[in-house]
């Protein structure tokens, strides 16, 4: 399993890469890997505000459905609409094509190194 070093990672299995003040975010190769075949993925609208370790989204796959955290707190000013149409993309390119949406960062939350994340998952 891999955990990009530039990235920074959540308890909840979120990735997070950030370039001046916006932040791009998707899921873990861990948990895609973990939920199985994701078939159904619902994301914040572009201009939605979303906060530091609350819910603000859905990933379903053939096993269960799990919520999406935001690592970040700041408005939403974009969102994969590949991912809307082709969900599977997560499992294929979780770190790539996979993203799931961009935001203005206001705050951050507490974050993890690959190396951390990689000993919490022991993966």
């Amino acid at each position: 399993m891999s955990f990009p070093e530039h990235l920074r990672y959540t308890e909840e299995h979120e990735w997070l890469d950030t370039e001046g003040d916006i932040a791009t975010i998707g899921v873990t190769e861990y948990a895609a890997s973990s939920l199985g075949d994701i078939v159904f993925v619902q994301l914040p609208a572009v201009g939605d505000t979303v906060a530091r370790g609350e819910t603000c989204g859905e990933i379903e796959s053939t096993k269960s459905v799990s919520d999406l955290y935001s690592p970040v707190s700041g408005a939403v000013v974009e969102v994969n609409d590949a991912v809307l149409d082709g969900p599977e993309v997560v499992n294929t390119d979780p770190y790539g094509k996979g993203w799931l949406f961009r935001v203005r960062v206001e705050e951050v939350g507490e974050l993890l190194d690959a190396a951390a994340y990689a000993a919490l998952t022991n993966a």
